[in-house]
């Protein structure tokens, strides 16, 4: 079973966020690997926040030596090569980590690629899902296989292809 909390800070556009927040979380799951999560007996947790600019740059700055804001940043609490035993959990719950959004840096993101931003925050947090669940893109090969999974996700939710604008070359 999956279980999506959302602390929704003052800012964001008034929309129902725990329903995006668990429609994209659950779908991101559904497209993983660990699809079984969904039924499983074990409850697994994960926190969404909808926060300002500023709290996401300290965070960027504390967490990845990064001195600015950015639109997502996720938090792992379960390594990767424990995923697979994390049923076995001895209270039935897995807190599988925290996915941060920005404000101010998501709403800039939609408006330059003319997409509200319920749609734009819907790939943030699936993104920021993917990345509770391991995956990464740190090289071009976990780029493509992170993206795909990402691309089919959304488009199981009617939600175009985020990645669709970006031209091929050297």
């Amino acid at each position: 079973m999956i279980e999506v909390a959302v602390l929704h800070e003052e800012g964001w556009p008034d929309i129902d966020w725990e329903f995006l927040a668990q429609r994209a979380v659950s779908t991101a799951i559904a497209h993983s690997p660990y699809a079984a999560f969904a039924t499983d007996q074990t409850l697994y947790e994960v926190a969404v926040k909808l926060t300002d600019d500023e709290e996401v740059h300290s965070l960027n700055r504390a967490y990845r030596d990064k001195d600015k804001p950015t639109n997502v940043l996720s938090f792992p609490m379960v390594q990767d090569d424990l995923l697979q035993a994390t049923a076995n959990t001895d209270d039935g719950e897995v807190l599988l980590g925290d996915i941060v959004l920005a404000e101010g840096v998501c709403a800039a993101e939609a408006a330059e690629k003319g997409i509200s931003v319920a749609d734009h925050a819907t790939h943030l947090i699936v993104h920021g899902t993917f990345h509770l669940l391991g995956y990464d893109h740190m090289d071009d090969n976990e780029a493509e296989t992170m993206e795909a999974l990402e691309i089919a996700a959304l488009a199981s939710m009617g939600l175009a292809d985020p990645y669709g604008d970006r031209t091929t070359g050297d």
